[in-house]
Order: C-alpha cells, then sequence, then structure tokens
C-alpha cells in the first residue's frame, strides 16, 4: 500500500522532517505532519521535535518551530494545545495562548488547528467546502470516552460533510493492552454494529487477559457511526516506522505535529 504522507521534496519544496498529507482537500486549504528528520534537537528528542513539555531543550524547540513556520508560511498561527486525554474541544485563536484541550477548530484563515503525537492518533477534519477545520488528538482514553463523536457533534458543519485524515500512530501489533481497555471500548458503544466494530478492533495476545488494539480501526467505527464515510490515511505505525517518534518505544521521545489550516 502507498503511503498517505508524501515527503515534500515530491512536493515540490525541499524540507527534511515535513510532509504533505494525500488527500481530497478542497483548494486554499492545506496540511502537514511532521515527522523526527531534520532538525536541531539532540537525543532522545533527536532531531526534529516541536513539543515543549518533553525536556527538550528551548532552544533546539524554537529553532525547529521557526523551520515549520517558515514552511507553513509567516501569515499562518498556530494554536498550540496543551493536551491532557481529555475530550475539550476549544476554538482556535491566534492570540498565543496556549489552550488546555484534545482538540481544536476554527473557520478562520490562516489559523492552524495542530495536535501532538508519538503514538496517539491525530485525526484531521476539513469540511467539503473547505469552511471549517478540526484537529483531534485522540488516543486510546480520548477515544473510548468519545472525544471523535463530542468534537464533531460541536462543529457546525454536518458529519455528512466531513472529510477525515487519520495520521500516523501506533499500529495494532505494537498496541498489547489489558482486558480492561477493552471492557471500556465495549461500554462506550452506542449501536450493536458498532459494538461488533468495537470487538473486531481487538485480537487476543499470547499473554492471559491481554489483547492488540486497532485505533484506526476504533476511529473508523466510531466515524462510521457518526454518518461520516469520506476517510484517509491510516497506514502508518509509529512504532515499527523510527521515522516517527513513538512513547511505546523510547519512552523519552519528541513529538510530531499534524496541523492543518485555511490559506486565504
Amino acid at each position: 500500500m502507498a503511503s498517505s504522507l508524501v515527503s515534500t521534496d515530491e512536493a515540490g519544496i525541499d524540507v527534511a522532517g515535513i510532509l504533505v498529507p494525500e488527500w481530497p482537500l478542497p483548494a486554499g486549504v492545506k496540511s502537514v505532519v511532521t515527522n523526527r528528520k531534520g532538525g536541531v534537537s539532540v537525543a532522545p528528542w533527536d532531531a526534529f521535535n516541536l513539543a515543549d513539555h518533553v525536556g527538550d531543550s528551548e532552544l533546539a524547540l524554537q529553532n525547529n518551530r521557526s523551520r515549520l513556520q517558515a514552511h507553513m508560511g509567516e501569515a499562518v498561527s498556530i494554536q498550540w494545545l496543551k493536551q491532557v486525554h481529555g475530550t475539550a474541544m476549544i476554538e482556535a485563536s491566534a492570540d498565543d495562548t496556549v489552550r488546555t484541550a484534545d482538540a481544536a477548530f476554527t473557520q478562520e484563515s490562516n489559523l492552524a488547528c495542530a495536535v501532538l503525537t508519538a503514538d496517539c492518533l491525530p485525526v484531521l477534519l476539513c469540511n467539503e467546502s473547505g469552511t471549517e477545520i478540526a484537529a483531534i488528538h485522540a488516543g486510546w482514553r480520548g477515544l473510548a470516552k468519545g472525544i471523535l463523536r463530542q468534537s464533531i457533534d460541536s462543529l457546525s458543519s454536518s458529519a455528512e460533510s466531513l472529510m477525515v485524515f487519520l495520521g500516523p500512530c501506533i499500529g495494532q501489533e505494537s498496541f498489547e493492552v489489558g482486558v480492561e481497555v477493552m471492557e471500556v471500548f465495549f461500554e462506550s458503544a452506542t449501536s450493536d454494529q458498532h459494538l461488533s466494530s468495537i470487538a473486531k478492533a481487538f485480537k487476543p495476545s499470547a499473554t492471559p487477559l491481554h489483547f492488540y488494539g486497532d485505533l484506526i480501526a476504533l476511529a473508523r467505527a466510531e466515524l462510521a457511526e457518526l454518518g461520516i464515510s469520506k476517510i484517509y490515511g491510516g497506514d502508518i505505525c509509529t512504532y515499527k516506522n523510527t521515522n516517527f517518534y513513538s512513547y511505546r518505544r523510547e519512552k523519552e521521545t519528541g513529538r510530531f505535529i499534524s496541523a492543518i489550516w485555511i490559506e486565504r
């Protein structure tokens, strides 16, 4: 399967570490996903860390963020979030305030909604007319608590008008969890079909009462319940692909960004 991300040199811009998602965005809407290449951070954050809460030096972080800003354009503001594995979505603002939430949306131009991850699932959304966008940090806790449903319900766009990009996250073969995680998802089911889809997203491991969970399948199951069918991405495992940060693989490590913005 071809990757859902292309390097920026393939897209016409030679910037290591910055990738362009392949999905049919409306004219004027852009998105980006970074990996760990091309920045200045030293181990264990090497090299393109964009998070300010992982112990990396402030100088390296600002250098890396400046490189990202140069790619996105100086006119574009980024709504940075303090992510807490909750379900809150905020309206993005260009006031440089870091807000506590796990999702952000906007209808404004030149304002990026963005999330930082290193195994959790980053979800980017856009309506078909290109007038509303959002970014969601969906780890297993957020998914089980219903962050996709709650975030999408809070948008002014109808679910049917939305297209979704599922960014790099830990793959099923690398995500072993206890039975209690599976049970939390069962409790979150909203229909018999949803419950069946959740059950298919877990495979037994060799360890008793442990399973391998599929975050992509769980997200797709939730999106299907909401009536969303235009779903892209979901083909890169952060644990296996060492070009990406993975908390489960390395513990002390950096974070990459998934961002979307309306450029007018």
